[in-house]
């Protein structure tokens, strides 16, 4: 491995130094500042390029040691939703181009997001620099799953597949994450390398459960039965399911549903228009007095809410991977995930937590149900959850990984490039082996 590389992470609409919960902030953003974070801890240096989004952003921060981000100029300086933002990429790309190459050079691109690879395809092109991706989410898979409902243009699946061919390493998040780059765009399996989303252990982890609801402040008796929902509030993470699964439960479980999430720190319907659809969920279920919506939380106050909790639940459609069930788990309670996507990897079945079909809220109450009638299986399965994100899914472990794909990339693209020298050159004959004798 090389002592010090030079890498540009690339991540158009998710910049590590924006606040999570929002409409197109959530786990990216979080992947690509952990991911910075212990890159530069490992003697690395590392600049995050993302799209200026705000005209009081000045055109680059030093978010760490050994971390910058540039904010690119592509598109009006304001937040545009990720489905809109194809036609400004073009932009993006040009102005990456004259950064990259009016400074060091980079040794390796890692591109997150189908968008930010487009980008690093012309950064290979231009400058010869090789890049990995990490899609974070499939436009095929979306498509499935989302139908009608899919915002992005349909182009998008063209990018992927030229993607798929040209990056020199893909990164799957999870076992499905991999089947369904050979199955819906035939990925050379060869060239995928599987390394998973991780979690913070200086962040996260268990706290007496009542201190922590004495912390928060919250209205909370010490024997609620509370279930934690945290993340962005958007249609397909299938938390009108989870409100849906409180009118199942028996009126002996004291039931209280906190939503964590959205776009300002009050549950305003208005700025968060999915807060809105959702009480109107809650109403017709006739359980709007066990929901509570607490808004977005800054990240240091997350730990505290998950360790409210009795649970986590989390039940979308489907979801690529998804870091919260981790950062619960790092938190010593139960996860009650749908079977889909990368929860399947993360979420042992019946020894962390449940796994239950999504769109289902009678099959999701039935494992709440079991969990609050049996405390110390919930305490075991909180436990057993700990153990198994320390040991798999720490940021240190992830980037350590992420780190050999960078090195087999660069290993690969110098022999390539010692291959086509050889074949280049004249081939030595009898005489010249003569000569040198």
């Amino acid at each position: 491995m090389n002592p010090m590389l030079r890498i540009a992470l690339i991540s158009e609409h998710a910049s590590p130094l924006a606040a999570g919960g929002g409409v197109d902030a959530g786990g990216q953003n979080v992947y690509v500042a952990q991911v910075a974070r212990c890159l530069a801890m490992a003697g690395h240096q590392v600049d995050v390029l993302t799209r200026r989004d705000h005209p009081d952003q000045p055109p680059m921060t030093v978010m760490r040691p050994g971390v910058r981000v540039f904010h690119i100029p592509a598109g009006p300086a304001t937040f545009i939703p990720k489905e809109k933002l194809l036609p400004v990429m073009p932009a993006f790309a040009r102005a990456a181009e004259q950064l990259l190459r009016h400074g060091p050079r980079h040794d390796i691109v890692h591109a997150n997001f189908f968008m930010s690879g487009m980008v690093a395809q012309q950064l290979k092109k231009a400058l010869g620099i090789p890049y990995v991706i990490t899609f974070h989410a499939l436009g095929l898979v979306r498509r499935e799953h989302q139908g009608e409902a899919d915002g992005f243009p349909a182009l998008r699946i063209d990018i992927e597949r030229s993607l798929v061919k040209d990056a020199d390493a893909l990164i799957a998040e999870c076992p499905q994450d991999e089947r369904d780059l050979i199955r819906l765009y035939q990925a050379d399996a060869e060239r995928i390398r599987m390394v998973p989303c991780g979690f913070d252990a200086g962040e996260f982890g268990p706290l007496h459960r009542l201190r922590a609801r004495s912390e928060l402040g919250l209205d909370l008796g010490a024997d609620d039965f509370v279930i934690l929902q945290l993340g962005r509030l958007v249609p397909r993470k299938g938390i009108d399911n989870v409100i849906r699964s409180l009118a199942f439960l028996s009126e002996r479980v004291p039931a209280r549903l906190l939503v964590v999430g959205g776009d300002g720190p009050d549950p305003d319907a208005k700025r968060t228009p999915e807060i809105g659809r959702l009480r109107q969920v809650a109403l017709e279920a006739g359980v709007a007095d066990k929901v509570h919506f607490l808004g977005h939380r800054p990240r240091q106050s997350l730990r505290r809410h998950y360790a409210a909790a009795n649970v986590f639940v989390t039940t979308p459609w489907y979801e690529p991977f998804g870091i919260t069930p981790l950062e619960a788990m790092a938190c010593g309670i139960p996860v009650v995930a749908s079977a889909v996507g990368g929860l399947q990897y993360t979420v042992t079945d019946g020894v962390t937590g449940y796994l239950v079909p999504p769109r289902d809220p009678a099959s999701l109450a039935q494992s709440l149900s079991h969990l609050h009638a049996n405390p110390r299986l919930a305490l075991a399965m909180g436990r057993a959850g700990m153990r198994r994100v320390r040991s798999l899914f720490t940021w240190e472990r992830v980037t350590k990984m992420l780190l050999d794909v960078y090195d087999d990339t660069l290993q690969s693209r110098r022999r390539a490039e010692l291959a086509l020298h050889i074949t280049t050159q004249e081939r030595p004959t009898l005489k010249d082996f003569i000569a040198i004798r």
